[in-house]
């Protein structure tokens, strides 16, 4: 049996940790949807700087992949699921950007303080325009739907690839196996 060549142990790490960001990023974004008042606020003070820190990892994380180009799929793989992998990656990643800065931007021309952590607070990036906020605003749950949508997607992806297809590409990224060569 072969070794399975895996991502690098920084690119494993970072999946995992932007997966269980995002994540409960999108699910606070649902729950400050239905709150308001405390909870709502205290929602706030945690999604702004966790936005930011995503907005980060991802740069790094695009950085990585671009100098550390990720293990190749296996041969086996039609052409049409290829093309799909490649399309889905480069939504996520675009996804993972566009959010923030959209967040950034929305709160930007809402003249809203872009409050990273405590009594740090981050210039704006775009001049206070209430059209423009409302659009942002809109833009932003949009994204965020659809950010949802492809991470369901790329979940079940990733489920096919383990429980049926058995063809490396899970294992690539599962940082729990052991046994298998990493290729760093």
């Amino acid at each position: 049996m072969s070794a399975i060549v895996r991502f690098s142990v920084f690119a494993r790490m970072l999946h995992w940790l932007m997966a269980a960001m995002i994540l409960t990023m999108l699910f606070i974004g649902v729950f400050m949807a239905a709150t308001e008042g405390t909870a709502y606020n205290t929602l706030l003070a945690f999604h702004r700087p966790t936005g930011l820190i995503i907005l980060a990892l991802a740069i790094i994380r695009l950085g990585n992949r671009f100098f550390v180009p990720p293990p190749p799929l296996p041969a086996s793989l039609p052409r049409i699921q290829r093309m799909a992998a490649l399309g889905s990656h480069i939504l996520l990643y675009g996804l993972m950007i566009a959010m923030p800065l959209v967040g950034w931007g929305m709160l930007s021309a809402g003249a809203y303080p872009i409050v990273f952590w405590g009594s740090i607070h981050l210039p704006p990036i775009l001049p206070h325009n209430p059209a423009l906020f409302a659009l942002l605003r809109h833009a932003h749950t949009w994204f965020g739907l659809t950010f949802f949508a492809v991470i369901v997607i790329h979940l079940g992806a990733a489920l096919l690839h383990a429980l049926i297809l058995r063809d490396g590409v899970f294992p690539a990224m599962a940082s729990w196996r052991t046994g298998q060569r990493d290729e760093d």
